[in-house]
């Protein structure tokens, strides 16, 4: 298939683009002996997983469903985390995980049982909270700020571990660079450094932008070196947005074009429901061919077919004035995308291809009313 061939609206992954990223990631599990592991909240395209798991060492999951898909697709270790656990959830995440990692003490309590039997080949952890928030803006996503529920903090530590947790892990960040990372690390050791001497593993958690041009990848292998030699524990890292970091597309058309103080443009595509975090955090999504406001001679505003007021993705200028049937690409669209979308309103979820290395377009899947009412009762 050719790219304007592609059906509307579609996620596009750049097959070229994805591999660049996992070997970045590769030569960092090469140089450090750190583990990488895919967070599949961010990208879940499991049609890629094979591939994925040529360059990596597996997944990591926030629940029984994510636990079930990258055991199945990739196959690889497979790691879970989530605030609480399901007993029936649980019966079934100590035989497909490597990892399940606790959010409380209480929470390992109830199931320590299963770590405790000689059968289990399951490691338990437990998520730290270090205190220790790095992060401008966006409060949504720093689990480190005030009254945060996502993990223990120090005054809730006992002096011994309880017997069977092996692990312990972190997660901070949020589209970071490394000195973040390193900001972190200092105030997780002072408060957890001695606890690393009654475990086997360190998980550093996701929010790390390893793949982005501008990354500070050589700080981050000697901080991985350093932990390993001083403490003599394997070290874990779940990227989910650098895996697939400017590797995807969203594909989608002119459908109208209002006025109402300057042009607006009714596309088949949503914030609302085809990429939420433009709404949720907020962003403005590049634009292929699309400039700041005012930048080029032609400003408009891009919105949606949703009854939803605010379903707005921005306000953007253009070299030419568009026209009813014109395709616009949204760039880095791979991530938190189709992992996030809905139907609302009974909006059709974008197909999924992948632009192959050799300029092919291949459809995935397409979707349809039937995904729609299947959800429905």
């Amino acid at each position: 298939m050719k790219w304007q061939e592609i059906p509307t609206p579609c996620y596009v992954v750049d097959e070229k683009k994805l591999k660049q990223n996992l070997k970045i990631l590769q030569n960092l599990e090469q140089k450090t002996g750190c583990h990488v592991l895919l967070a599949q909240k961010a990208f879940s395209m499991f049609s890629l997983y094979p591939l994925i798991g040529q360059y990596i060492s597996g997944t990591t999951a926030s629940g029984i469903f994510e636990a079930r898909l990258g055991k199945e697709e990739m196959g690889k270790e497979n790691h879970v985390f989530a605030p609480a656990y399901k007993e029936k959830d649980m019966e079934e995440l100590v035989q497909i995980c490597d990892h399940v990692i606790f959010n409380s003490f209480a929470q390992y309590e109830k199931y320590q049982h299963y770590f405790l039997q000689q059968e289990c080949t399951a490691s338990a952890g437990i998520r730290v909270n270090p205190e220790c928030s790095t992060q401008e803006g966006h409060e949504i996503y720093d689990p480190c700020g005030p009254g945060s529920r996502l993990g223990v903090v120090k005054s809730e530590f006992p002096d011994q571990l309880p017997e069977g947790i092996e692990g312990l892990h972190f997660h901070t960040l949020c589209e970071q660079n490394a000195d973040d990372l390193i900001t972190t690390w200092h105030a997780f050791e002072e408060k957890f450094g001695s606890y690393l001497k009654q475990v086997k593993w360190l998980n550093l958690g996701g929010g790390h932008h390893i793949t982005r041009a501008d990354y500070q990848l050589d700080e981050l292998k000697k901080l991985i070196c350093e932990i390993r030699r001083k403490y003599n524990v394997r070290v874990y890292l779940e990227p989910g947005e650098a895996i697939a970091l400017n590797a995807g597309y969203l594909v989608t058309e002119v459908m109208d074009i209002v006025h109402n103080g300057m042009d607006i443009l009714i596309l088949d595509a949503s914030a609302a429901c085809h990429m939420p975090d433009v709404l949720e955090m907020p962003y403005r999504p590049p634009l292929k061919d699309g400039y700041l406001p005012g930048e080029k001679p032609h400003t408009c505003r891009l919105s949606s077919m949703t009854c939803l007021a605010g379903d707005v993705i921005g306000d953007y200028s253009f070299a030419q004035k568009k026209q009813v049937g014109d395709r616009l690409v949204f760039e880095d669209m791979a991530i938190y995308s189709m992992v996030k979308n809905n139907t609302f309103n009974g909006m059709p979820l974008p197909g999924i291809a992948v632009l192959r290395e050799d300029g092919d377009v291949e459809m995935i899947k397409e979707f349809g009313y039937e995904d729609f009412k299947g959800r429905l009762s």
